[in-house]
Parts: C-alpha cells; structure tokens; sequence
C-alpha cells in the first residue's frame, strides 16, 4: 500500500492533484481542505495516503494532515460511505464541525452535506459517535513529524507500540537533544517507553 507521497507537485485542482515522485506522476484524489493548504505548482509537497484497490479500481486518496486521513479511515468504515463520499463529507464540512455534528446526533446539519441522505447520516452517528476524539481539528493543526521523527514513530508501532505512546517517547527522547541519527533517537525513544 502507497501511504505517503512525497514529491513534486505538477498539477492541483480542487479535487485532485498529480505528484511527481520518481520520474512517476500520481493522481490523487484530495479533499477541499487539503487543496486549501496545497503549495503552488511546482513546489514539494507531502501527502499521507490510502490506498484503495479493488478488481476495477486502484485509487490514491491524499491528506496533508493525518488527523484528516484517520477521520476520512473512519468514515469510510460506515457502511454506505466509500471514499469518494467520504472525500465529499470532508469538503463539505470542517474538521470540527463534522465531529460535533457527529457526536451531538445533528442529522439536519450532516445532511447539509451533498450525498449525505438520512439514513447515511443516522448510521454516521451510530457507528462514530463514541469513536470521534474531542477535537479532530486541533489534531489536524498539530504540526507533522519530520521524516526521521516518522521513520522511529512507525519502527515503535511495527514493535507492538501504540501511536500516541511511540510519539509522548519521541518527544521525551528529542528533548534530551543528543539524538540527531534515526538509532539514538530510536533507542531513546525505547528507552523511555521500557521505563
């Protein structure tokens, strides 16, 4: 699976982009609030993304902000809403609004949002409401780990490490400031979540 893209970006559109990435151009797929805090063409850019394969269809779905990848990875796990509607809900409401929508059971707010019906924005409610964290926006604000922050935050959870665990141990570990290489930071990282 393709779940970060890294690159050149050739072409952007409210909806869609084209990374250059290896001499390989990617179309993705991409929400309104990510357009929003795209580069100008021609810039670098960074997209985390998911992946969609099935028989008909190889699809790249791209974020700028994981906190925006983990509520369009939950939506997307409510029956009816496939990702294409999950990227229409994304744009078609903030971060925030959606989740308090969301958890304060506001149906006629949820089917504001074009091809959200009743039903869909019922079962929304039903199967996110007690899974939604307080604030998806601030998460989404969060600043991104650099890349090697990435590299030791992803080594800790193929170890068997939650996420929010392996990142509280990077932050301890990167404030004893000693740790510039990925196996000092690694290992103080370990360290600090044996203790």
């Amino acid at each position: 699976m393709i779940a970060h893209l890294r690159g050149k970006l050739l072409a952007k559109h409210p909806n869609q982009v084209i990374v250059e990435t290896g001499g390989v151009g990617y179309e993705v797929t991409i929400s309104v609030p990510t357009f929003s805090g795209l580069p100008p063409v021609g810039s670098d850019v960074a997209l985390h993304t998911y992946t969609q394969v099935r028989e008909d269809v190889l699809a790249l779905y791209g974020f700028l902000h994981p906190a925006e990848k983990r509520l369009f990875e939950k939506l997307i796990m409510v029956s009816g809403i496939g990702p294409r509607l999950a990227i229409t809900i994304l744009s078609g409401m903030a971060a925030d609004e959606l989740a308090a929508a969301i958890r304060g059971n506001d149906l006629a707010r949820l089917t504001r949002i074009p091809g959200v019906g009743k039903k869909t924005a019922e079962r929304m409610v039903l199967e996110l409401r007690d899974k939604l964290p307080a604030s998806v926006a601030a998460a989404a604000i969060t600043p991104s780990l650099s890349e090697l922050e990435n590299d030791v935050v992803s080594a800790l959870e193929n170890l068997g490490y939650q996420r929010a665990a392996a990142e509280k141990a990077l932050q301890a570990a990167a404030k004893n400031g000693k740790s510039a290489s990925f196996d000092a930071l690694f290992r103080e990282a370990l360290g600090a979540l044996s203790k």
